[in-house]
């Protein structure tokens, strides 16, 4: 029997949903941690004895690290074995998330939110393609929609979960609760998963050291440009030019490296593929916009609104909710509805539902939110199944999984641009509508006066220093409304991005059967 033959006659020994329970365990504890963390940070910040500035490195360390390992998971898998490297990132996450908890300062934490990174960084690809050779390619509707599940629900959970535990317990539980899933996950993962033959037959002969440092140095540098340029007015700072230069010519080395070597640590050929192309940029612009509004939503509740972490999550799970249902519809629609109209509705909701949010003021209740998000959270499904179905139909199983590392890679290179981006444009937001409001709050406004005269009056003592508590007053009312005017344009921004991608969805081809299209010689 030839090798495609047998590549493509290749079935589990064991149940496929027992291996989808394995790996979506993994997969699920470790997307979680990609926003459970960030209604704890200031918890973190305090208890650490540093800043909320500072304590943005737990975050960032934790993507650059999982960023950079999610690249080279195909080339890593091959060299040592799908199952080995799945079971290796399982303990390693498992283990550094206990090193989280224990930490007892920034440094301390950093490193093992590194180390956690790179334990997780291979967790995403490694379940997806699990899940892709484990099902006949009439199933994998349904497999996508379970992955689905993990993928965008944990990210919307986790920030409910964190505020719970965070409110309830301490941070360091947001980190211990990864613990018992881990070990859960990584028991059925050893009575379960195996490695296909041609995962056993393709060994990478050596490892490509330059074109893995030119990636570590490349994404590394562009993480931390992106993390820190708001905070240094991004190229007025000395060392962030010198950082600029050496991430774009490390990653254009790179792409050059890539494309020439025999065996890349990435193998970029695959996006010859109109079909994945198109799928892998349209992913990295839903994780700009899931994650990107998972991050700014929170920070809006409790900075401007008075929420607590447990309520600003409590305001979020709706989203959850609408994810959930529609992964067990899209899951059967995606069989019968051509996958470029499912993925088109799904856009559209996603771009008139960032719209209504763009809309509101202050005068709401949570369910001027929560309705809004139950229905963004319904179209996620309506995207992330048909694209993921439609991106991967015409690739040749053995080329999968070579694939499933720059997909991810794409998407959380997308979250991160997207979070970054977004929040630095709503900092320079807020400085301009602050710039406009103060054009109007002049003295020979009648409701400035009126009102400054009400403040006086309500306040104790002399009349000069009455006249500067109401000076004070006005300016924080003008800070909070120039910032609440910011993040209704951060909400109109996502929707004008999902309402571009409409264009993109032209470009599929009408997806053919996935088993016998070559599209790497």
């Amino acid at each position: 029997m030839s090798s495609s033959a047998q590549n493509s006659h290749w079935k589990p020994r064991h149940n496929p949903w027992l291996i989808a329970v394995s790996v979506l365990l993994a997969t699920f504890m470790e997307v979680l941690d990609t926003s459970i963390a960030n209604v704890a940070l200031p918890h973190i910040a305090g208890s650490l004895s540093a800043s909320v500035s500072e304590a943005t490195w737990v975050l960032t360390s934790y993507l650059v690290a999982n960023a950079i390992i999610l690249s080279a998971t195909g080339w890593l898998s091959s060299y040592f074995g799908r199952k080995n490297y799945l079971g290796f990132s399982v303990i390693l996450f498992v283990v550094a998330s206990a090193f989280c908890g224990m930490a007892h300062s920034l440094g301390q934490i950093v490193v093992a939110r590194v180390l956690q990174g790179i334990g997780g960084g291979g967790l995403q690809p490694l379940s997806q393609a699990i899940l892709l050779e484990s099902f006949s390619p009439e199933e994998r509707g349904p497999a996508m929609a379970a992955y689905g599940m993990g993928i965008v629900v944990a990210p919307i959970l986790g920030p409910t979960l964190g505020g719970w535990l965070t409110d309830s317990y301490s941070w360091r539980w947001i980190f211990y609760i990864n613990i018992p899933i881990g070990i859960a996950g990584l028991i059925m993962q050893d009575l379960f998963v195996e490695d296909p033959p041609y995962i056993k037959a393709a060994r990478a002969p050596k490892i490509d050291y330059l074109g893995f440092g030119l990636m570590a140095v490349g994404i590394g540098l562009l993480q931390i440009i992106l993390d820190k340029g708001q905070e240094v007015d991004w190229f007025s700072a000395h060392w962030l030019r010198w950082c600029a230069a050496i991430s774009a010519i490390s990653i254009i080395l790179f792409i050059w490296h890539e494309l020439r070597t025999r065996h890349p640590i990435v193998n970029l050929r695959v996006l010859k593929n109109r079909n994945f192309a198109v799928a892998t940029f349209l992913v990295a612009i839903l994780g700009a916009i899931l994650y990107g509004s998972t991050a700014t939503l929170p920070i809006m509740l409790q900075g401007l609104m008075g929420y607590t972490a447990l309520a600003s999550g409590w305001v979020m799970t709706p989203r959850g909710i609408g994810s959930l249902l529609s992964m067990i519809i899209v899951g059967r629609l995606v069989k019968k509805v051509d996958g470029r109209l499912l993925i088109a509705i799904g856009f559209s909701v996603i771009a008139l539902t960032s719209w209504a949010l763009s809309r509101l003021n202050f005068n709401i209740a949570p369910s001027n939110i929560q309705i809004p998000l139950i229905l963004n959270g319904f179209a996620n499904g309506f995207i992330f199944v048909p694209l993921t179905v439609v991106g991967y139909a015409t690739l040749r199983q053995d080329a999968i999984f070579q694939a499933t590392g720059i997909y991810n890679l794409m998407r959380n290179t997308g979250a991160s641009i997207g979070i970054s981006v977004l929040i630095a444009m709503q900092d320079r937001s807020a400085q301009a509508h602050q710039v406009y409001l103060s054009g109007h709050l002049t003295s020979l406004s009648p409701n400035l006066r009126n009102f400054m005269h009400l403040v006086e009056r309500s306040l104790p003592g002399s009349h000069q220093s009455a006249f500067h508590v109401a000076q004070g007053v006005v300016y924080q009312l003008l800070i909070q409304q120039a910032t609440f005017l910011s993040f209704m344009d951060v909400f109109r921004w996502m929707a004008e991005a999902s309402f571009i991608c409409m264009f993109a969805i032209a470009l599929f081809k009408k997806a053919a059967p996935p088993a016998h299209v070559s599209i790497v010689d």
